[in-house]
């Protein structure tokens, strides 16, 4: 196994970064999106990008912030349930876009469906949400995990 930095140390080498992520959640916080929906772009992206680390501390937060459970358990295939509302429709798929961008950029279609349901205030406090966990999710797979040298 290669040794890597773990994420303590990476937050005391790099204290400036993990700041502005943390600027970019709170403004997420203080902005104008219900803070339970702030929660399930969270938890869909760390889902989608497969941390663990991420995902149990969000998984946490929507415990405190009470929220249904069924939200909690169907959101995986959010698409094929009626348990979401067309505004947190729209603003999984732009989470979604934006995390795969690497792949393809984010569609007029899906870009439009979120004008429909969100100000422009809203709209820039949904990104912000997306770009911000997508950040600690990279930091947290590449500082916390050991990966076999004969993998």
């Amino acid at each position: 196994m290669i040794s890597r930095l773990n994420l303590g140390n990476f937050i005391k080498l790099a204290p400036a970064t993990i700041a502005g992520l943390k600027a970019v959640a709170e403004g997420v916080k203080q902005g104008s999106i219900p803070s339970e929906l702030a929660e399930l772009i969270n938890l869909r992206v760390s889902q989608i990008n497969g941390c663990g680390f991420c995902l149990q501390m969000h998984l946490k937060e929507a415990a405190k912030l009470g929220m249904d459970e069924s939200l909690l358990l169907l959101l995986p295939v959010w698409r094929e349930t009626a348990v979401f509302n067309d505004r947190e429709k729209a603003a999984l798929a732009l989470a979604e876009a934006i995390t795969g961008i690497s792949q393809s950029p984010v569609s007029d279609q899906v870009f439009l469906d979120a004008q429909r349901h969100f100000d422009d205030t809203e709209l820039a406090h949904l990104v912000s949400a997306a770009v911000a966990i997508n950040g600690f999710n990279r930091i947290a797979l590449t500082y916390l995990f050991s990966i076999p040298t004969n993998a």
